[in-house]
């Protein structure tokens, strides 16, 4: 045998140094696919910045995980062939723009296998009778009427629509200055449409309880040739060509537009490019939001009812602050097509009005699929005006009525609860993290508004603190998408839990 025994080892070792270096390169490659197998993640070719376990240490406190050092350099290994091509959606080179009326495939239902419907399920519905009472002579006492009231007067030609409608203009005029609750009047529009309903029911065409009621909308409901602004500086220019469904099913009501009413800018609290809505009964605080145009002009006596929206709070938030009644329905109830997104698997399009009645009368108007919103379902809605509460089980948390935010105001109802012939149940409900399922909200509207926020026409916003939307829509780029699907999970966990409450109880009280 030629050469020495270290000769041979050391030509051996070079040789199977050698094979590595090569097998090392050929791994570094993307691998030709072998015809007839699958497809095999982290081959596609290398994009986007180059990444280190570095950055994944740094990026470990964003997500709040932990890996080891050899997790990282093995994630940082592949991550521009397995991971950053999945973001080629948004950065190309094949990038696709996603239409702002596209909804995501994955849809929530609310409705849980297993629940039984209530024994009051169906369509029944009858509303009050007229109780014969005198209009008023005073303007601003018509003007505070319920919706079911002026819908009598209507009816039997007591009152115009022509006459209500100047009624509500004037004073949307005389006190706006001090609310900031209107981003358009409509005064020729709304006249038109009380001109109209009050040809139409002296001709005997009465289309039902709204006919000839004036309303507010919240500027994120498109109406046709009139601004809806979302109460966003980028957006205060924005004319609709189409109405929003709810708007149309209004207008086939019978009901009068006279005016877009004020959000917080895209739908977040009580600030728009306008300024700040108040609250009518105490003008040193907001309207609270994002329905704030909507509580203010309702509580004030300035339109007959409004429709709001709400994601996480904004129709029962200003309802609260200001006095009215708000009626948040069940997702899915109402379409939402033609108004604006901020969550699709959370938003909801409801009433505002002076009384439950009100709230219901519209409720009715707007109900059921328009086969344009995917998440829009067909539903039931029994009610009887006259039906007594004596019996009702009304849930209520006795550690909460004891501690703030809870007033005397939240226990006193409770005792009237008591005097109205209904029955108080004590329920609880586990002490999870439901704030975690903010993040739901935050991803589906980082999503929403990618647009504005990537092209920084988020920074027009008039609110630019941390927990307002500018900041929040940034932030939502680095939530984890794992995290996103376990909050997703824990909502099905909460809706079950939710269920289970109301077997023991018709309502509750909060």
């Amino acid at each position: 045998m030629a050469g020495s025994r270290r000769e041979f080892i050391a030509l051996s070792s070079l040789g199977m140094l050698a094979a590595a270096a090569q097998a090392g390169a050929q791994a570094s490659q993307p691998q030709e696919p072998t015809p007839g197998a699958p497809p095999a993640f982290g081959t596609a070719p290398p994009v986007g910045p180059e990444v280190s376990s570095a950055t994944f240490a740094e990026a470990e406190k964003l997500a709040q995980v932990e890996m080891t050092a050899a997790d990282r350099e093995t994630a940082a290994s592949n991550w521009r062939m397995q991971m950053a091509p999945l973001l080629e959606r948004r950065t190309g080179p094949k990038k696709i723009e996603l239409e702002a009326t596209l909804a995501p495939a994955s849809q929530w239902n609310p409705s849980l296998p297993g629940i039984a419907k209530s024994a009051q399920s169906g369509q029944e519905f009858s509303r009050s009778a007229d109780p014969g009472i005198a209009l008023p002579m005073s303007d601003d006492a018509i003007a505070f009427a319920p919706v079911w009231q002026l819908s009598r007067w209507i009816e039997s030609r007591k009152l115009t629509s022509t006459r209500l409608t100047e009624i509500y203009l004037h004073r949307l005029e005389r006190f706006n200055a001090q609310l900031r609750c209107v981003i358009t009047l409509t005064r020729d529009h709304a006249l038109a449409q009380a001109r109209q309903a009050d040809a139409e029911i002296a001709a005997g065409k009465y289309r039902g309880p709204l006919h000839g009621i004036p309303w507010g909308a919240k500027d994120l409901l498109d109406t046709a040739g009139i601004p809806t602004t979302y109460g966003a500086e980028p957006y205060r220019d924005r004319v609709p060509a189409a109405d929003a469904t709810v708007v149309e099913r209004l207008n086939a009501a019978g009901a009068v537009l006279v005016a877009k009413l004020s959000l917080g800018a895209l739908a977040l609290n009580d600030i728009w490019f306008g300024g700040q809505t108040m609250n009518p009964w105490l003008l040193e605080e907001g309207s609270s939001g994002s329905s704030a145009g909507p509580g203010a002009a309702v509580a004030a006596g300035l339109v007959g009812f409004a429709i709001g929206s709400e994601t996480g709070g904004s129709i029962v938030s200003p309802s609260m602050r200001c006095g009215v009644t708000g009626l948040r329905p069940t997702f899915g109830r109402v379409p939402r097509t033609g108004a604006m997104t901020l969550c699709w698997s959370l938003d909801k399009l409801g009433p505002m009005a002076r009384s439950v009645e009100d709230t219901v009368l519209v409720l009715k108007a707007i109900s059921g699929p328009d086969g344009h919103d995917v998440a829009s379902v067909p539903s039931e809605l029994a009610f009887d005006a006259a039906a007594s509460v004596k019996g009702l089980r009304v849930g209520y948390f006795p550690g909460w009525m004891k501690e703030a935010p809870a007033t005397d105001v939240d226990r006193a109802a409770l005792e009237a609860v008591k005097k109205l012939g209904m029955t108080p149940v004590e329920v609880a409900i586990p002490d999870w993290p439901y704030d975690s399922l903010n993040l739901i909200l935050f991803a589906e509207a980082g999503a929403a508004f990618e647009e504005l926020t990537l092209s920084h026409k988020v920074d027009q916003l008039k609110a630019q603190v941390p927990d307002a939307w500018p900041n929040c829509f940034r932030q939502a780029r680095f939530l984890s998408a794992v995290d996103f699907v376990q909050a997703d999970r824990f909502r099905r966990k909460v809706a079950e839990e939710m269920a289970r409450v109301f077997s023991e109880v018709d309502l509750l009280l909060a």
